[in-house]
């Protein structure tokens, strides 16, 4: 009788765990990964929250530095062993810093909205008033929404846009300013497709004493090629996410120029509402600021712009309604009220032809958020790609095609799209 197998012991075991890949370690695992690295070759990303990161940036998120664990900020951790690291969070912060032309930056958020609640922990106390867009207008969840951790501690009221043509109220916000006298207020947006007026902004702000929040998250991109103004040289402080336009690692980031602010903002992050960065986000954060300093970002940025109107020109061509007309920046949102079609059922449909987009309420909005009566669509992706505005406009007659045929209940033309969609794929590859 054979004796039974010894179980391998750890020393025997320790040269595979450190040598085995994915594909041998977990097949299950590595298919799903797989499949998702075909779906995004395979469709085209019009999700305005969305882009591809480059194959630096991938690497240094599965690096070594992942294994690093820290609390604090470079100088002053609470574990050993942080020198490299504190070179990683330190050139990071200068990179940001001269993105953005500020003194000051925080690049240890998980995500923008951490960077938000920090900011409304560090400038306001709980109860203390806040002025911010109205999530049905175009703000967004973490400016005072009432299921998020914003709207449960403060007191928000919100401001809106012109009814007429879906523009931001500046005279409107600038009287709920006067009668309220808020502690903050913030601006920018998840759908709201117009650039900020930066000087009104302000002087709503100064004229109650209020400080000034702006999150730029999904128009930093543009900020960074000097596409648009930059309102860290205006707002108190400036938030943002790390990717979308700005083509980088997931994550958030916080920039100020005054000192004065330095100790509550810091502060707020750690120990206030996170624990330990995540270092190796931080480091591929470092490095997506780092592409986006290189001269070549300012025209990746313009043809952001480009490309957005291009879309926005192509489904206004063909009927569509848009919000405010058109868009300034990287996100537009198409008003389906003209058609007897919900966003939520719109975006699945569209999506099983490969264009992925999202469902969106629109300003005034009859439909329930679980419907929507909007679709929002971005194009920094597409641009990452390497897409250009002829082709956008092509995608928005495909749009436009497949909504009209959806409403009908008919299959006209969606062959054709399917086809047009997986050439457009195959002619821009990704990760080759």
């Amino acid at each position: 009788m054979n004796a039974p197998e010894r179980p391998l012991a750890w020393s025997d075991r320790r040269p595979r765990y450190f040598a085995s890949g994915l594909d041998e370690t977990d097949p299950a695992m590595a298919a799903l990964v797989g499949r998702e690295q075909r779906r995004q070759q395979d469709e085209l990303e019009l999700i305005a929250s969305e882009n591809i990161v480059s194959r630096a940036v991938m690497e240094a998120q599965g690096s070594a530095v992942c294994n690093k664990t820290v609390e604090g900020y470079p100088g002053a951790r609470y574990h050993g062993g942080a020198h490299v690291v504190d070179e990683i969070e330190d050139l990071a912060c200068q990179r940001a810093c001269a993105l953005f032309g500020t003194r000051h930056a925080n690049v240890q958020p998980h995500s923008g909205s951490q960077a938000n609640l920090a900011v409304f922990k560090a400038l306001l106390q709980p109860g203390d008033c806040v002025l911010s867009m109205d999530l049905r207008a175009g703000g967004h969840l973490s400016h005072g929404a009432k299921a998020n951790l914003s709207g449960q501690y403060y007191r928000i009221v919100a401001y809106g846009v012109r009814p007429q043509d879906g523009w931001l109220d500046y005279e409107g916000l600038q009287a709920l300013a006067e009668e309220h006298r808020p502690k903050l207020i913030v601006a920018g947006g998840s759908s709201y497709p117009r650039a900020l007026d930066l000087p009104a902004l302000r002087r709503a702000a100064d004229s109650v004493g209020a400080k000034l929040l702006v999150d730029m998250a999904h128009f930093a991109g543009l900020v960074a090629g000097k596409v648009l103004d930059n309102p860290a040289t205006v707002a108190d402080v400036t938030t943002t996410t790390t990717y979308k336009s700005l083509r980088g690692a997931r994550g958030g980031l916080i920039l100020w120029n005054d000192e004065a602010l330095t100790r509550k903002l810091q502060a707020a992050i750690f120990p206030g509402v996170q624990g330990s960065p995540l270092m190796h986000m931080l480091a591929a954060k470092a490095v997506g600021l780092g592409e986006a300093l290189d001269p070549s970002f300012a025209d990746y940025a313009r043809r952001v712009q480009a490309n957005a109107r291009a879309l926005a020109c192509s489904l206004l061509d063909r009927g569509l309604r848009l919000v405010t007309g058109g868009t300034d920046l990287p996100l537009l949102l198409v008003d389906l009220g003209g058609l007897p079609v919900n966003g939520a059922a719109a975006a699945d449909f569209l999506g099983r032809l490969g264009l992925t987009c999202n469902k969106n309420l629109v300003p005034n909005d009859p439909r329930p958020p679980q419907e929507t009566s909007g679709l929002r669509f971005g194009v920094s992706a597409l641009t990452t790609r390497g897409l250009d505005e002829a082709e956008l406009r092509t995608i928005g007659g495909w749009i436009a095609t497949a909504l009209k045929s959806m409403a009908a209940g008919s299959e006209e033309g969606l062959a054709e799209i399917r086809a047009g969609v997986a050439e457009l794929c195959h002619r821009h590859p990704i990760y080759r």
